[in-house]
């Protein structure tokens, strides 16, 4: 915990803010565990000021718990959390990605296009460490992005982001996530052929095999 962090500059939100959600995501943060506020001062060599909000931030994001006067917790995991938050990433991600598909454009067609390429590189040339998490977290942004509702967006990201404390627990399963690589093209030939229907239940499936991989881990750490 004394290792030093390097804030990224130029960030929309605050710098401490992106890098405390990128941690509690990636599982740095143990589940349930309490969190020191001088400890996280010195880790992320960061004022108290900042500190705070993006912890009251996060805290409103649900990546977080705010305990009345005793600080932030980390939140805990649950196999009823995770089989809630797995079935509403298939109700509105199949949703949104028929909107999108509906209402996207040319320029959507080569921002996925992109997306897709860029992933596929990662697939090949990474270890699916945090670049490849960013590039993956990218995709799936580009793929639902014109279905025309910011709050469809929203709540996508914010039930990827707790789906991800559960799913990045534990090891890779290279098996499973050549699959889901394999997925990722299939996502953008449906969607780039307007077949919506198609496109959906491949999302749904998607999902699925994620949730699988979900399950195991947590089962493996519960």
């Amino acid at each position: 915990m004394n290792k030093h962090i390097q804030l990224p500059a130029g960030s929309a939100s605050s710098p401490i803010y992106d890098v405390l959600r990128r941690d509690l995501v990636g599982g740095r943060f143990k589940a349930g565990e309490k969190l020191a506020i001088n400890a996280l001062k010195e880790q992320y060599q960061v004022g108290l000021s900042p500190l705070r909000e993006a912890l009251n931030k996060l805290a409103a994001y649900g990546l977080l718990v705010q305990e009345n006067q005793r600080g932030f917790r980390v939140p805990k995991l649950s196999r009823e959390e995770l089989d809630d938050i797995a079935r509403l990433r298939t109700e509105l991600e199949g949703m949104a990605l028929e909107r999108a598909i509906a209402h996207g454009d040319a320029v959507w067609e080569a921002d996925l296009l992109a997306a897709a390429h860029r992933l596929k590189r990662a697939d090949i040339t990474l270890d699916k460490g945090e670049e490849w998490e960013r590039l993956h977290t990218q995709f799936h942004r580009t793929l639902v992005a014109p279905c025309g509702s910011v709050w469809l967006l929203r709540f996508i990201e914010q039930l990827h982001d707790q789906f991800d404390r559960y799913r990045r627990l534990g090891p890779k399963m290279p098996t499973i996530r050549q699959e889901l690589d394999d997925q990722h093209h299939e996502l953008v030939e449906l969607a780039l052929k307007r077949d919506a229907s198609a496109a959906r239940a491949l999302m749904d499936d998607h999902i699925h095999k994620s949730y699988e991989v979900a399950l195991a881990r947590y089962q493996k750490h519960a």
